[in-house]
């Protein structure tokens, strides 16, 4: 570079996939933070299409119901780490769409193929329009959604780990029942037919059990700078 500047860090788009529980909200919004890359959060937009479908009582138990009315409402995700935001047809519903209610049927929205075409099209063109680079947090985003990431990263967890995660995340629920809910939404997500929950065959596992937040943060930063190195 002309009179010594730095070169500036190349663009770099981060898949981080895995089950619910293993802290991938909380390691990609801080790692997106850190390293100055955009955030998306897929799965707020798989429940913002859920409440959608639950505020305007679509029937959630008929995949044509739901295929019908997939590219009606219209939905909005920031992209800033330390403000993410998600709207559907201008309302606000960062906080709706973390109800039990959605959490309940968003398998089953988010498993009709119609649903998954219109939200992978619109995080295809999100992570597209990112100048600096994102990290994109998910279940199929490595396999599915951007299978050409320049880095892929599956996150696990034990079911005990996760459900005490999750438990405390919803204020003293129950962490046996928390870790059935989980387990039966790993099922679901993992055996349906388009896009199913899978870790990809070149993606690095990061088993989040016994580390902290802080620590998985640290390995995914590590992980992300040394590919950009590579670049």
């Amino acid at each position: 570079m002309e009179n010594g500047a730095a070169r500036p860090a190349p663009a770099v788009i981060v898949a981080i996939d895995g089950p619910s529980g293993t802290g991938k909200s909380s390691t990609s919004k801080a790692v997106a933070a850190k390293l100055g890359l955009s955030y998306l959060d897929t799965g707020a937009q798989y429940r913002a299409i859920t409440w959608w479908m639950v505020t305007n009582d679509i029937d959630i138990t008929d995949p044509t119901a739901i295929a019908a009315v997939a590219g009606k409402p219209e939905i909005i995700s920031g992209t800033d780490p330390s403000a993410p935001a998600i709207t559907v047809d201008g309302t606000d519903v960062a906080g709706p769409i973390r109800t039990q209610e959605v959490t309940s049927k968003v398998s089953a929205v988010s498993a009709v193929p119609e649903v998954r075409t219109r939200i992978t099209e619109l995080q295809r063109s999100i992570a597209a329009a990112a100048e600096l680079g994102i990290v994109v947090e998910g279940r199929d985003i490595g396999t599915t959604v951007l299978p050409d990431a320049d880095l892929k990263i599956f996150l696990t967890a034990s079911p005990e780990a996760r459900a005490s995660r999750r438990s405390g995340e919803l204020k003293g629920a129950d962490v046996n029942s928390t870790r059935e809910a989980l387990l039966k939404r790993d099922a679901a997500d993992s055996s349906r037919k388009t896009s199913p929950l899978a870790k990809a065959d070149d993606a690095v596992e990061v088993d989040t059990s016994d580390l902290t937040l802080q620590q998985v943060i640290e390995c995914v930063v590590t992980l992300v700078e040394e590919k950009r190195a590579a670049k």
